[in-house]
């Protein structure tokens, strides 16, 4: 087996589980902390579009070949990935508790994207090359994977695997604090 095969089974069931199995643990962190109560609806959503910007390119490397599009893509939602990162702890830590369990959690949820793009640029080091010198001809369109990574049910079982950890809790946790954000407005007779 060659080092891109290695490197590709390191992101399908190291990496990419160990993000799910991540932000599990943050979401319990969240919910022992009371964040209805706390932080409310607004953190809880940006935890939710934290989710999907990590999730697209992950979905997309899955799919799709890597070229300059993708490339550009993954490093694009990188970056506002951070950058909600950064939000949200900043208005997180005045409201409620961050607990050493949770800052843990928050250490794994930032680096693991930065490792898994890391990694995606190695072995596609040809297209990081293109993308970098500009030769992004033919290279901004979407085109099928031939084969599936991890075989053909890996798509599968991770996407149920992340909806079990990640998708169902954070849709909970968007509802607890949407149902307390109601509350809280209602008007009191």
């Amino acid at each position: 087996m060659d080092t891109g095969q290695l490197l590709i089974n390191a992101l399908l069931f190291v990496f990419l589980p160990l993000w799910g199995i991540a932000g599990f643990v943050d979401w319990c962190c969240h919910r022992a902390t009371g964040i209805e109560t706390t932080s409310g609806l607004k953190e809880s959503l940006m935890h939710s579009v934290m989710g999907f910007q990590v999730g697209i390119p992950i979905l997309m490397c899955l799919s799709f070949r890597v070229n300059v599009l993708v490339l550009l893509v993954c490093l694009t939602a990188w970056v506002l990935h951070e950058t909600i990162a950064h939000w949200d702890v900043h208005y997180a830590s005045t409201r409620r508790k961050i607990t050493i369990w949770e800052m843990h959690a928050h250490s794994y949820l930032a680096t693991l994207p930065f490792y898994m793009l890391a990694m995606i640029f190695v072995i596609n080091w040809p297209i990081v090359l293109d993308l970098v010198q500009f030769n992004w001809q033919g290279q901004l369109h979407l085109q099928r994977m031939e084969y599936a990574h991890g075989g053909e049910q890996y798509l599968t079982h991770y996407l149920l695997f992340m909806t079990i950890v990640c998708g169902l809790p954070y849709l909970e946790e968007n509802l607890r604090c949407l149902r307390q954000s109601l509350r809280k407005e209602a008007p009191t007779t």
